[in-house]
Protein backbone atom coordinates (compact mmCIF):
# COMPACT_ATOMS: atom_id res chain seq x y z
CA UNK A 1 0.00 0.00 0.00
CA UNK A 2 1.15 3.53 -0.80
CA UNK A 3 2.05 5.33 2.46
CA UNK A 4 -0.83 7.37 3.89
CA UNK A 5 -0.93 10.39 6.18
CA UNK A 6 -3.05 9.88 9.30
CA UNK A 7 -3.98 12.72 11.67
CA UNK A 8 -4.94 11.45 15.13
CA UNK A 9 -7.08 13.70 17.31
CA UNK A 10 -6.57 12.80 20.96
CA UNK A 11 -3.25 11.92 22.55
CA UNK A 12 -4.58 9.60 25.23
CA UNK A 13 -3.65 5.93 25.59
CA UNK A 14 -5.88 4.73 22.75
CA UNK A 15 -4.98 7.42 20.23
CA UNK A 16 -1.28 6.99 20.97
CA UNK A 17 -1.51 3.21 20.62
CA UNK A 18 -3.31 3.41 17.29
CA UNK A 19 -0.73 5.90 16.06
CA UNK A 20 2.04 3.49 17.03
CA UNK A 21 0.41 0.70 15.00
CA UNK A 22 0.07 2.87 11.90
CA UNK A 23 3.58 4.30 12.18
CA UNK A 24 5.06 0.78 12.41
CA UNK A 25 3.24 0.01 9.15
CA UNK A 26 5.22 2.75 7.40
CA UNK A 27 2.63 5.53 7.34
CA UNK A 28 2.99 9.13 8.49
CA UNK A 29 1.24 9.94 11.77
CA UNK A 30 0.39 13.41 13.09
CA UNK A 31 -0.81 13.49 16.69
CA UNK A 32 -2.94 16.39 17.95
CA UNK A 33 -4.33 17.27 21.37
CA UNK A 34 -5.57 20.45 23.03
CA UNK A 35 -2.01 21.05 24.24
CA UNK A 36 -0.45 20.76 20.77
CA UNK A 37 1.54 23.78 19.52
CA UNK A 38 0.03 23.37 16.04
CA UNK A 39 -3.60 24.19 15.29
CA UNK A 40 -6.09 21.49 14.43
CA UNK A 41 -6.31 22.87 10.90
CA UNK A 42 -2.54 22.57 10.42
CA UNK A 43 -2.50 18.96 11.64
CA UNK A 44 -5.36 17.72 9.46
CA UNK A 45 -4.34 19.63 6.33
CA UNK A 46 -3.53 17.23 3.50
CA UNK A 47 -4.29 14.13 5.61
CA UNK A 48 -5.62 11.05 3.85
CA UNK A 49 -7.34 9.94 7.05
CA UNK A 50 -8.36 11.60 10.31
CA UNK A 51 -8.85 9.43 13.39
CA UNK A 52 -10.84 10.82 16.31
CA UNK A 53 -9.86 9.19 19.62
CA UNK A 54 -11.11 11.92 21.95
CA UNK A 55 -13.46 11.20 24.84
CA UNK A 56 -17.20 11.49 24.23
CA UNK A 57 -17.43 14.86 25.98
CA UNK A 58 -14.91 16.30 23.53
CA UNK A 59 -16.45 15.04 20.29
CA UNK A 60 -18.90 17.89 19.65
CA UNK A 61 -16.22 20.57 19.98
CA UNK A 62 -13.86 18.69 17.66
CA UNK A 63 -16.64 18.13 15.10
CA UNK A 64 -17.34 21.88 15.06
CA UNK A 65 -13.66 22.71 14.55
CA UNK A 66 -13.19 20.14 11.78
CA UNK A 67 -16.25 21.52 10.03
CA UNK A 68 -14.36 24.77 9.52
CA UNK A 69 -11.22 23.05 8.14
CA UNK A 70 -10.63 22.56 4.46
CA UNK A 71 -10.66 18.82 3.92
CA UNK A 72 -10.30 16.88 0.71
CA UNK A 73 -13.48 15.26 -0.56
CA UNK A 74 -11.66 11.93 -0.27
CA UNK A 75 -10.52 12.34 3.35
CA UNK A 76 -11.69 9.40 5.47
CA UNK A 77 -12.81 10.07 9.05
CA UNK A 78 -12.27 7.22 11.52
CA UNK A 79 -13.97 7.37 14.91
CA UNK A 80 -12.64 5.28 17.80
CA UNK A 81 -14.74 6.94 20.54
CA UNK A 82 -17.19 4.76 22.48
CA UNK A 83 -20.09 6.70 23.97
CA UNK A 84 -23.39 8.53 23.49
CA UNK A 85 -23.80 12.29 23.22
CA UNK A 86 -25.72 13.62 26.28
CA UNK A 87 -27.54 16.32 24.29
CA UNK A 88 -28.64 14.38 21.21
CA UNK A 89 -28.16 10.73 22.39
CA UNK A 90 -26.37 10.21 19.04
CA UNK A 91 -23.31 8.01 18.60
CA UNK A 92 -20.00 9.66 17.61
CA UNK A 93 -20.25 8.44 14.00
CA UNK A 94 -23.71 9.97 13.68
CA UNK A 95 -22.33 13.32 14.84
CA UNK A 96 -19.48 13.08 12.34
CA UNK A 97 -21.78 12.07 9.48
CA UNK A 98 -24.02 15.09 10.13
CA UNK A 99 -20.99 17.40 9.99
CA UNK A 100 -19.03 15.91 7.10
CA UNK A 101 -21.78 15.37 4.56
CA UNK A 102 -20.76 12.85 1.91
CA UNK A 103 -17.25 12.17 3.24
CA UNK A 104 -16.82 8.55 4.38
CA UNK A 105 -16.96 7.80 8.11
CA UNK A 106 -15.48 4.56 9.48
CA UNK A 107 -16.05 3.14 12.98
CA UNK A 108 -13.18 1.29 14.67
CA UNK A 109 -14.05 -0.94 17.63
CA UNK A 110 -13.19 -4.30 19.13
CA UNK A 111 -11.71 -6.10 22.15
CA UNK A 112 -8.70 -3.79 22.24
CA UNK A 113 -7.05 -3.09 25.59
CA UNK A 114 -4.40 -0.52 24.70
CA UNK A 115 -1.79 -1.72 27.20
CA UNK A 116 -1.79 -5.22 25.68
CA UNK A 117 -1.47 -3.85 22.14
CA UNK A 118 1.42 -1.62 23.24
CA UNK A 119 3.18 -4.79 24.44
CA UNK A 120 2.82 -6.34 20.98
CA UNK A 121 0.30 -8.96 22.11
CA UNK A 122 -2.05 -10.23 19.36
CA UNK A 123 -5.42 -8.53 18.96
CA UNK A 124 -8.21 -8.10 16.43
CA UNK A 125 -10.62 -5.27 15.67
CA UNK A 126 -13.39 -4.23 13.28
CA UNK A 127 -13.63 -1.24 10.93
CA UNK A 128 -17.18 -0.61 9.76
CA UNK A 129 -18.68 1.79 7.25
CA UNK A 130 -21.46 2.15 4.71
CA UNK A 131 -18.59 2.91 2.31
CA UNK A 132 -16.96 -0.49 1.73
CA UNK A 133 -13.95 0.98 -0.09
CA UNK A 134 -13.21 3.35 2.80
CA UNK A 135 -13.38 0.50 5.32
CA UNK A 136 -10.99 -1.56 3.20
CA UNK A 137 -8.52 1.33 3.00
CA UNK A 138 -8.56 1.72 6.77
CA UNK A 139 -8.16 -2.04 7.12
CA UNK A 140 -5.01 -1.86 5.00
CA UNK A 141 -3.50 0.96 7.05
CA UNK A 142 -3.99 -0.73 10.45
CA UNK A 143 -3.48 -4.44 9.65
CA UNK A 144 -0.29 -6.06 10.89
CA UNK A 145 0.93 -9.52 11.99
CA UNK A 146 -0.11 -8.70 15.57
CA UNK A 147 -3.25 -6.65 14.82
CA UNK A 148 -5.87 -8.36 12.64
CA UNK A 149 -8.52 -6.05 11.17
CA UNK A 150 -11.90 -7.14 9.81
CA UNK A 151 -14.36 -5.02 7.81
CA UNK A 152 -18.09 -4.74 8.47
CA UNK A 153 -20.98 -2.94 6.75
CA UNK A 154 -22.97 -2.21 9.95
CA UNK A 155 -21.22 0.80 11.55
CA UNK A 156 -24.06 1.48 13.99
CA UNK A 157 -23.97 -2.09 15.31
CA UNK A 158 -20.19 -2.08 15.65
CA UNK A 159 -20.30 1.28 17.42
CA UNK A 160 -23.10 0.31 19.80
CA UNK A 161 -21.39 -2.97 20.63
CA UNK A 162 -18.33 -1.07 21.80
CA UNK A 163 -20.44 1.53 23.59
CA UNK A 164 -23.08 -0.51 25.42
CA UNK A 165 -20.61 -3.11 26.71
CA UNK A 166 -19.11 -0.39 28.92
CA UNK A 167 -22.33 -0.36 30.94
CA UNK A 168 -22.11 -4.14 31.31
CA UNK A 169 -18.45 -3.85 32.31
CA UNK A 170 -19.47 -1.74 35.29
CA UNK A 171 -22.01 -4.42 36.25
CA UNK A 172 -19.39 -7.16 35.81
CA UNK A 173 -16.95 -5.26 38.02
CA UNK A 174 -19.60 -5.02 40.74
CA UNK A 175 -20.17 -8.76 40.42
CA UNK A 176 -16.48 -9.47 41.00
CA UNK A 177 -16.15 -6.85 43.72
CA UNK A 178 -18.95 -8.56 45.64
CA UNK A 179 -17.33 -11.98 44.96
CA UNK A 180 -20.58 -13.41 43.57
CA UNK A 181 -18.81 -16.17 41.65
CA UNK A 182 -18.52 -17.50 38.11
CA UNK A 183 -22.13 -18.65 37.77
CA UNK A 184 -23.48 -15.18 38.55
CA UNK A 185 -21.05 -13.47 36.19
CA UNK A 186 -21.81 -15.87 33.34
CA UNK A 187 -25.53 -15.21 33.79
CA UNK A 188 -24.91 -11.46 33.94
CA UNK A 189 -22.88 -11.35 30.71
CA UNK A 190 -25.32 -13.60 28.85
CA UNK A 191 -28.32 -11.48 29.81
CA UNK A 192 -26.22 -8.36 29.29
CA UNK A 193 -25.54 -9.32 25.68
CA UNK A 194 -29.27 -9.91 25.17
CA UNK A 195 -29.93 -6.42 26.54
CA UNK A 196 -27.33 -4.88 24.22
CA UNK A 197 -28.96 -6.60 21.23
CA UNK A 198 -32.42 -5.44 22.30
CA UNK A 199 -31.26 -1.82 22.40
CA UNK A 200 -29.14 -2.06 19.26
CA UNK A 201 -31.79 -3.59 17.03
CA UNK A 202 -34.37 -1.09 18.27
CA UNK A 203 -32.02 1.68 17.15
CA UNK A 204 -31.43 0.11 13.74
CA UNK A 205 -28.38 -2.14 14.13
CA UNK A 206 -28.16 -5.75 12.93
CA UNK A 207 -28.45 -8.57 15.47
CA UNK A 208 -25.52 -10.62 14.10
CA UNK A 209 -23.11 -7.71 14.56
CA UNK A 210 -23.35 -8.08 18.34
CA UNK A 211 -22.02 -11.65 18.14
CA UNK A 212 -18.82 -10.33 16.55
CA UNK A 213 -15.65 -8.73 17.85
CA UNK A 214 -17.14 -5.35 18.75
CA UNK A 215 -20.06 -6.90 20.61
CA UNK A 216 -19.42 -10.24 22.30
CA UNK A 217 -15.66 -9.93 21.81
CA UNK A 218 -15.39 -6.51 23.43
CA UNK A 219 -17.85 -7.57 26.14
CA UNK A 220 -15.66 -10.52 27.14
CA UNK A 221 -12.45 -8.49 27.14
CA UNK A 222 -13.80 -5.50 29.03
CA UNK A 223 -15.79 -7.45 31.61
CA UNK A 224 -12.88 -9.70 32.55
CA UNK A 225 -9.87 -7.39 32.68
CA UNK A 226 -8.66 -5.09 35.47
CA UNK A 227 -7.15 -3.00 32.65
CA UNK A 228 -10.69 -1.83 31.79
CA UNK A 229 -11.56 1.48 33.44
CA UNK A 230 -15.28 0.69 33.37
CA UNK A 231 -14.69 -2.68 35.03
CA UNK A 232 -12.59 -0.91 37.67
CA UNK A 233 -15.44 1.52 38.43
CA UNK A 234 -17.80 -1.39 39.07
CA UNK A 235 -15.24 -3.40 41.01
CA UNK A 236 -14.46 -0.52 43.35
CA UNK A 237 -18.17 0.18 43.83
CA UNK A 238 -18.56 -3.47 44.80
CA UNK A 239 -15.86 -2.96 47.42
CA UNK A 240 -17.85 -0.09 48.91
CA UNK A 241 -16.00 2.97 47.57
CA UNK A 242 -17.95 6.03 46.41
CA UNK A 243 -18.20 6.93 42.72
CA UNK A 244 -16.62 10.35 43.22
CA UNK A 245 -13.66 8.78 45.03
CA UNK A 246 -13.21 6.18 42.27
CA UNK A 247 -13.36 8.68 39.40
CA UNK A 248 -10.91 11.01 41.15
CA UNK A 249 -8.25 8.29 41.23
CA UNK A 250 -9.02 6.76 37.81
CA UNK A 251 -6.51 6.97 34.96
CA UNK A 252 -8.48 8.30 31.98
CA UNK A 253 -12.23 8.34 31.34
CA UNK A 254 -14.70 5.57 32.16
CA UNK A 255 -17.14 6.23 29.29
CA UNK A 256 -19.68 3.79 30.74
CA UNK A 257 -20.67 6.27 33.46
CA UNK A 258 -21.95 8.85 30.98
CA UNK A 259 -23.24 6.17 28.58
CA UNK A 260 -25.44 4.69 31.32
CA UNK A 261 -27.17 8.00 31.95
CA UNK A 262 -27.83 8.69 28.26
CA UNK A 263 -28.93 5.10 27.62
CA UNK A 264 -31.51 5.18 30.41
CA UNK A 265 -32.85 8.51 29.20
CA UNK A 266 -33.36 7.19 25.67
CA UNK A 267 -34.54 3.70 26.70
CA UNK A 268 -37.24 5.13 28.95
CA UNK A 269 -38.40 7.51 26.20
CA UNK A 270 -38.64 4.58 23.77
CA UNK A 271 -39.96 2.02 26.29
CA UNK A 272 -37.03 -0.40 25.86
CA UNK A 273 -36.49 -2.91 28.67
CA UNK A 274 -32.95 -2.52 30.08
CA UNK A 275 -33.05 -4.04 33.60
CA UNK A 276 -29.30 -4.46 34.04
CA UNK A 277 -28.49 -0.98 32.75
CA UNK A 278 -31.20 0.47 34.99
CA UNK A 279 -29.68 -1.07 38.12
CA UNK A 280 -26.24 0.22 37.06
CA UNK A 281 -27.81 3.66 36.63
CA UNK A 282 -29.39 3.61 40.10
CA UNK A 283 -26.08 2.46 41.58
CA UNK A 284 -24.14 5.26 39.87
CA UNK A 285 -26.75 7.76 41.07
CA UNK A 286 -26.26 6.56 44.64
CA UNK A 287 -29.89 5.44 44.88
CA UNK A 288 -29.08 1.81 45.64
CA UNK A 289 -26.27 -0.32 47.09
CA UNK A 290 -24.40 -2.91 44.98
CA UNK A 291 -25.99 -5.74 46.97
CA UNK A 292 -29.49 -4.28 46.57
CA UNK A 293 -28.92 -3.92 42.81
CA UNK A 294 -28.11 -7.61 42.53
CA UNK A 295 -31.14 -8.56 44.62
CA UNK A 296 -33.39 -6.42 42.39
CA UNK A 297 -32.21 -8.34 39.32
CA UNK A 298 -32.56 -11.75 40.96
CA UNK A 299 -36.08 -11.02 42.21
CA UNK A 300 -37.50 -9.91 38.86
CA UNK A 301 -40.58 -11.79 37.62
CA UNK A 302 -39.79 -15.19 36.12
CA UNK A 303 -40.13 -15.50 32.34
CA UNK A 304 -38.96 -17.59 29.37
CA UNK A 305 -35.39 -17.06 28.22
Amino acid sequence: MKPKTLAILGAGAWGTTLGQLVRENGHEVRLWSRRSPDSLGQVVAGSDMILSAVSMKGVTAIVEQIHDCRLSANTILITATKGLDPLTTCTPSQLWEQALGDRPVVVLAGPNLSKEIQQGLPAATVVASHNVTAAQQVQGVFSSPSFRVYTNSDPLGVELGGTLKNVMAIAAGVCDGLELGTNAKAALLTRGLAEMIRVGTHWGAQTETFYGLSGLGDLLATCNSPLSRNYQVGYQLGLGRSLSEILASLEGTAEGVNTTQVLIQRAQAQNISVPISYQVYKLLQGEITPKAAVEALMLRDTKPE
